[in-house]
Formats: C-alpha cells, structure tokens, sequence
C-alpha cells in the first residue's frame, strides 16, 4: 500500500525511451459486427495487460483483447464511431483496438511512463500525457504516426510531469504541468500541414496542479491542487482567459489525512448547476455553486473519496474510497444532500460507469476479480461478471462527450 503525502508524489517511471511502432497485428480486422457499436464497452483487466468486451444491455463479458502491456493504470477515448479505442498504458504504450473483432490493430511505444491522454473534437489526433519524458505527444489517430512532440519544459532542462489532459474545439488539447505549476493549452490544428503547435501558457496558477475536468459546457477547465487546499478554474470563454483560484483553504484549521489515492476529478460530479467534488485528505464530498464558484455545503461520507460521480440526470452522486475504505460505495441523493445508500460491492473498488441513461451502474472491484451491475433505483445486483484484477470501466458512450 502506497501513501501520498503533500511532501511526497512519487510515481515510478519506466526506464528507456523507445519511438517506434511495434508489430502487433498479423492480419486486418475481422469482418464487423451486425449490430453497432452503441452497446459495447471495455474493462481494462490490470493483472493480464488484457481488456474485456462488455454489452450493457445483455450485461455480459465478450471475450478479452489481449497483449496490451502494463494496464496497472490505463485509461483510454474512443474514436467517434465507437468502433475503435486508444488505450494509454503505464509502460508508456498507445495501443489501438478494434471492439467489433477484439483485436489489436496498432501499438506505438510513445514514451517511458503514460497515465492518460484524450482525442482532438474532430477525431483525427490522439494526444498522450506522460511522465516521462514530461509532455504530451499527438498522434493521427488512423495510423498512430507521430505529428508533433511538445516536451513540458518550463525552465532549461527542467520537464513537467502532465495531468489533466482533455480536448478543446479547434484541435486544441489542455493540460496541467504537475511540477511546474503551470496549466497549457497546445493548437495542433496546423501539424498536418508541417506547421509547429502553437502554446499558451498560465503560471503559478497554484501549487502541484494534479488533476483536472473540463464541465460538459466545455467553458470551464478546473484543476485540482495537490500542494494546497483549493482549485484553479479558467473560463474558456473569457476575451482574455486567466486562471483564477476557488474554493481557496477549504480545510483551513483543520488537520489533513494521509492521502492513500489521489482523487480522480475527470469523475467529479456536474449535478445542473452544482458541482460534488472530492476533498483531498477528508472524509468529505464538496457541493459547490457553478454560478458563484462558492462553497454550498459539504457531505460526510464514509472514506476518502477518489471518484464523485453523477447519475446521468443529476438526481444521485455514487462516491468510492480509497484505502482502508474502499470495498464501499456511497449513493448521495442531491435533492437532500444526504447519503440514502451504502453498498459493498466487493473488495477494492476502483471504478464505476453508469449506462447511458443512468438505469444501472457498473462496479470494478478488483480484489474479487468482479464486475459488479448494480440497478440505480432499487440497488439491487444485476449480474456479476468474472474479471482479473479489473479496474477501468469505459462505455462507448464516451466517444460523444467532450473531456471523455
């Protein structure tokens, strides 16, 4: 079990840089499923470097992708059809698979250490984050050829570990530099043509931006500070966009936890004009105005909480936890602000993905080697599915939503 503290953030980076596209597919897709594409996802199994196919509404596992590496934190975008995914693996490697035929179409091992990465508005780039080397590296999403490295130099030889990746219309991506305490916007939308990435950059906007969201709007991008308590937010509609603080010192005259998981604010809550936030060394989750950035109210729930996460229509939040507490699941009914529901899934969960529409929720828990469904109204368990070690949860859903 490892424990962050504010003093201490320490992630191990893989040693050895290597760019070059790797042989991973022997023959081209199988012939595509008759049915589309809406009804599937992927569970990202952590123990085998492998991914499960999953239908939503049959609520069954499909059969694995295999040979995708280290997935000991993996995320992944889907291209705009549903019918791809690019999948960011901790050994640093950008993997394209095709749902319909469970395959592996592409491989590039981009980089010693990648948490994370995110798709232009249009869906011909993909952009990775990484540790290291820190930056982010664009690829064209048909043939994961390279078209532009942007290293997170923010003084001479001194990188940036990247956070908070997402997408901006105008093939542009956003990110928090972690060490730099900088936030920047990258313009690609001229590599095609041979033309360099464009950069605008905003400083000291806070200490160890770690995490960030873009709101469904797509107006504001909110980072998460590590090294102190309080947010940055910069309204992309503004003339000028700066970078303003909120919620500064919310748990001022008290005394923090030991952070056993960092919050992961790509799943804070956006409940119509109020947002659930997870605060960092508290057994509490934050309600905030979105039309005032202040602070409504705070909710005990049972643990430190890492995922917040909102019902697609607003009325119920589900909060995980990290360690000790993290074989729970807290349901917040956002009418009260109450906590109506606690449920044990199984051991160590780690990740939640409503359908849709909202009528059931999947449950990773990794210690179990389950995937949990579980109905949204009654709480009743709907099925439980077999995994190794699983953990990410992404429904194709996802390739229709900004910041997914």
């Amino acid at each position: 079990m490892k424990i962050f503290t504010r003093s201490s953030f320490k992630i191990l980076a893989a040693s050895g840089l290597c760019l070059s596209l790797a042989a991973c597919v022997s023959a081209p897709p199988a012939p595509a499923l008759a049915a589309g594409t809406g009804d599937l996802g992927l569970v990202v199994e952590r123990a085998s470097g492998s991914l499960q196919v999953l239908n939503t509404s049959r609520r069954e596992l499909l059969g694995p992708i295999q040979g995708l590496g280290d997935l000991s934190h993996a995320s992944l975008v889907y291209s705009r059809d549903g019918a791809y995914a690019f999948v960011f693996g901790r050994d640093g490697a950008l993997s394209k698979v095709h749902l319909p035929s469970r395959s592996l179409v592409g491989r590039v091992q981009q980089s010693g250490n990648s948490i994370g990465g995110a798709i232009s508005q249009d869906g011909t780039l993909v952009a990775a984050q990484n540790y290291q080397p820190g930056g982010i590296r664009v690829f064209d999403a048909q043939t994961l050829r390279l078209v532009a490295d942007i290293p997170a130099e923010y003084e001479p030889g001194k990188l940036s570990r990247v956070v908070g990746l997402v997408e901006l219309p105008g093939q542009r991506f956003m990110y928090a530099l972690f060490d730099a305490n900088e936030i920047w916007i990258a313009d690609v939308s001229g590599v095609a043509a041979g033309q360099p990435p464009q950069l605008q950059k905003f400083k000291n906007v806070g200490l160890q931006p770690y995490d960030a969201l873009l709101t469904p709007d797509g107006r504001y991008y909110i980072a998460g500070l590590f090294g102190e308590d309080g947010l940055v937010k910069i309204d992309l509609w503004a003339a000028q966009p700066k970078a303003e603080r909120i919620l500064a010192g919310y748990g001022r005259g008290q005394q923090p936890l030991p952070v056993f998981k960092m919050p992961h604010l790509r799943g804070w809550a956006i409940a119509g004009r109020q947002a659930y936030l997870p605060a960092i060394g508290r057994h509490e989750v934050l309600v905030v105005d979105m039309d005032s950035w202040q602070e409504l109210g705070r909710i005990a729930v049972a643990g430190q909480p890492v995922f917040v996460m909102a019902r697609p229509d607003g009325r119920q939040v589900w909060v995980n936890f990290a360690v000790p507490d993290y074989n729970q699941v807290q349901v917040i009914d956002t009418q009260s602000r109450q906590v109506i529901q606690t449920l044990s899934p199984g051991k160590a969960v780690l990740h939640m993905e409503f359908t849709p529409r909202g009528e059931s929720v999947w449950i990773s828990s990794r210690d179990d080697d389950t995937v949990n469904v579980f109905d949204t109204r009654s709480f009743a368990r709907q099925a439980t599915l077999k995994a190794a070690a699983p953990s990410g949860i992404f429904f194709t859903s996802r390739a229709q939503r900004s910041g997914f």
